[in-house]
């Protein structure tokens, strides 16, 4: 920028304003109406680093990944048109999902609306269902002003995601640099914490004392706020079990004796569900006791247990249960504060017996099919080898369908924090390939790990071209099954096997990995599959990993060995 000058271009004052949150990382896909602003991004010294994605939808899962572990906001830009319908997807995934995720869409000049310019939508209404904030800019002088804006919206209160139009001449007008200020603090999350109420405090601390068998749901508000160690020290002083959503997985290391694990209809099963019908006291932390933790507001009962629900997000108090207790305020401080509340309590002696008898029956069952030599490759064999090979700091994203609900049950993450990542507010196919690419980029030091279904890689696949430009050393695990499985699952439980639209032609995934310069490996031998995981785990680049989970007269594709 030149200092001589009292004003900036406004596509200057984007990255300035980038620059003073903390931005350090940009997921995005280039276009005619983002040229002002990709050629700032080339021109001005600004420490950010621009990943070139090969779709929008991309860009906006990476961004998404990337948020969830950095514990910063998640920066996704692309062209009008096209490109704000695909980024779409991503800022409703990551809105629902309470991860800040910034949506920078250029767009046509506010001087050619109206006049059926090519790539004209109405982006503002396009995006305000899905997003928490949205703007579209007019005036090239809002620019700060609506920046400061949508990074407060997204890290304050419960975050969300945010947009922002940017027109083509709003992005060459001027700004001025007494304008371009920021506080960075709100560029990281939560921000600008909020304690409960003191008066709902008591009454929860109240319940918690006297309840015989209280049971903790743990929702992703755990994770987000950090509150490992306090919801750790509250469920040992009352000897409760802790039994966490998908989301919440990581609320508290699985190996713990009070770790029930993952409960509900998608990871949940019939030796966890009894721990949540076995209590007399729930207490949500963090979770919005939506339609899967639940399994459709029958786990727990309403009405036959008492409920109290700790959350930063009103909306969701006494949306679903009556309340005994309603505690409005960021998981860490809320549960800081009930231990304080109880700190002159007795503490029970711990007694996990139920709990851990809980889940040596789950394990049993789950183990039996884990060691099974049968063919094709049976899912939970995939989850045990898994477990055993990778280290306890890895990072597992796990896409919706197949890999979802095996490996929030059988997966264990032995220590708290961000270790499991799913897509569990939208449930799109594609998410795990790309948000394993941002969420290498929030920690390269920590080995990560995708795992889909052959329907999620049609859709993602293309970025598997950015992993190997960028030489990253993520490992793509493909469940290969040539079925939308989780569909055909409920077409054969539901409607007596008619299947109808959910097979497809079998892919050699391993042949397409190679042909955008990965190594990969394709197993259809399950005596195989630990030694080759273990090969494909091992190299600073990035790998794939095809592992056929269909009877081999279906997989049509040829069978092969490494290819180079």
């Amino acid at each position: 920028m030149n200092d001589t000058s009292d004003t900036v271009t406004g596509a200057e004052a984007v990255v300035e304003m980038l620059t003073l949150h903390g931005v350090e990382m940009l997921f995005g896909l280039c276009g005619d109406t983002s040229l002002p602003l990709y050629d700032a991004l080339a021109r001005l010294p600004h420490g950010m680093r621009h990943i070139l994605a090969r779709d929008e939808r991309s860009a906006a899962y990476m961004a998404d990944g990337y948020a969830r572990v950095a514990g910063k906001v998640g920066v996704c830009e692309g062209p009008s048109g096209g490109g704000v319908m695909y980024l779409l997807p991503g800022l409703a995934e990551a809105n629902e999902s309470s991860v800040p995720v910034l949506g920078i869409n250029s767009d046509i000049s506010v001087a050619a609306r109206g006049r059926y310019t090519l790539t004209e939508i109405d982006q503002g209404a396009l995006m305000r269902p899905v997003t928490k904030w949205n703007a579209v800019l007019d005036r090239s002088q809002d620019i700060p002003r609506i920046f400061r804006a949508a990074f407060d919206q997204m890290t304050t209160g419960r975050p969300g995601a945010a947009h922002i139009a940017l027109p083509f001449d709003v992005q060459n007008g001027p700004v001025h640099r007494t304008e371009l200020f920021a506080d960075p603090s709100l560029g990281q999350y939560p921000a600008r914490r909020v304690a409960p109420d003191p008066s709902e405090l008591a009454r929860a601390a109240k319940l918690l004392g006297t309840a015989a068998r209280p049971v903790f749901i743990c929702g992703g508000g755990v994770v987000i706020s950090g509150a490992h160690e306090e919801l750790l020290r509250l469920a040992e002083r009352l000897t409760a079990p802790v039994a966490t959503s998908i989301s919440g997985k990581g609320s508290i290391g699985e190996a713990h004796p009070l770790a029930a694990g993952v409960v509900g209809s998608n990871g949940g099963t019939a030796e966890t569900r009894a721990i949540i019908d076995d209590a007399d006291l729930i207490v949500f932390v963090g979770c919005r006791a939506g339609s899967v933790t639940t399994e459709r507001w029958r786990y727990p009962a309403p009405g036959k247990v008492k409920v109290v629900h700790l959350d930063i997000d009103p909306a969701v108090l006494g949306a679903n249960y009556p309340l005994e207790a309603g505690l409005v305020g960021d998981a860490k401080l809320g549960l800081a504060a009930l231990n304080d509340a109880l700190a002159t309590a007795m503490r029970r002696p711990l007694n996990a017996d139920r709990v851990q008898k809980a889940k040596e029956e789950k394990f049993r069952k789950f183990q039996a099919l884990a060691a099974s030599i049968e063919k094709p490759i049976k899912p939970e064999r995939v989850v045990a080898e898994l477990s055993r090979a990778l280290e306890p700091d890895a990072i597992v994203v796990a896409d919706a369908g197949t890999p979802c609900p095996y490996l929030s049950a059988y997966y264990e993450v032995s220590r708290p924090g961000r270790r499991f990542i799913s897509n569990r507010a939208h449930g799109a196919l594609g998410y795990s390939l790309p948000a394993a690419i941002g969420t290498y980029f929030a920690r390269p030091q920590g080995k990560c790990v995708a795992v889909m279904g052959d329907g999620s890689f049609g859709f993602a696949c293309g970025d598997l071209e950015t992993a190997a430009r960028y030489r990253l050393p993520i490992t793509f695990i493909v469940i290969a099954n040539a079925t939308y499985g989780w569909i055909k699952a409920g077409q054969k439980s539901g409607y007596n096997q008619r299947y109808f639209g959910v097979d497809f032609t079998a892919t050699d995934h391993a042949a397409v990995a190679a042909a955008f310069g990965l190594r990969s490996w394709r197993v259809t031998e399950p005596d195989q599959l630990g030694k080759v995981l273990h090969e494909a785990l091992a190299p600073a680049e990035p790998t794939l990993l095809d592992i056929v989970c269909q009877p081999l007269h279906e997989a049509k594709a040829p069978v092969s060995e490494w290819i180079a």
